[in-house]
C-alpha cells in the first residue's frame, strides 16, 4: 500500500488542526519562521490564527511529499515524518508551502511561507 494515502493525510490535516487548537505547536527555527510571515504579512502573534485558516484550506490532494514520507535529520526532531503541503491559499492569495511533523502528540512547524518555486530542500 503507497503511503500516506488520502485517509492518513486528512487525519494528519485534522490532528494538526487539534493542536493548533490545543495549543501543542514548536517551531523548529523560531527566527526563520517568524521572518517568513513577516514576508507574508502578519506578525508572529497570528500565527495560530493563520495556521487554523490555513489547515482549513489545505486537502489531502495538496501533499507534497515524498511517499513515504521523508524523515527528518533534524535533531528535535529526529526521524519524524515530514508534511509537506503546497497550495494557493485564499487568504493571502499565493501559493504557501507548509511543512509539518508531529512527536508524539506534539505538532513541529518546520515550514511556512510563500511558495518559493525552484528552492532546493524546501
Amino acid at each position: 500500500m503507497r503511503r500516506p494515502s488520502y485517509k492518513e493525510l486528512y487525519q494528519k490535516i485534522k490532528q494538526a488542526k487539534e493542536a493548533v487548537l490545543e495549543n501543542r505547536v514548536s517551531l523548529l527555527n523560531s527566527t526563520v519562521i517568524i521572518s517568513d510571515t513577516l514576508e507574508l504579512g502578519f506578525i508572529i502573534e497570528e500565527l495560530f490564527s493563520v495556521l487554523v485558516d490555513f489547515l482549513e484550506e489545505i486537502r489531502p490532494k495538496d501533499y507534497v511529499g515524498k511517499y513515504p514520507p521523508e524523515r527528518s535529520y533534524e535533531d528535535k526532531i529526529y526521524q519524524c515524518e515530514l508534511f509537506p503541503f503546497r497550495w494557493v491559499s485564499k487568504r493571502f492569495g499565493c501559493t504557501i508551502y507548509l511543512k509539518f511533523v508531529f512527536k508524539e502528540d506534539h505538532l513541529w512547524l518546520v515550514s511556512l511561507h510563500q511558495d518559493r518555486k525552484g528552492r532546493e530542500g524546501e
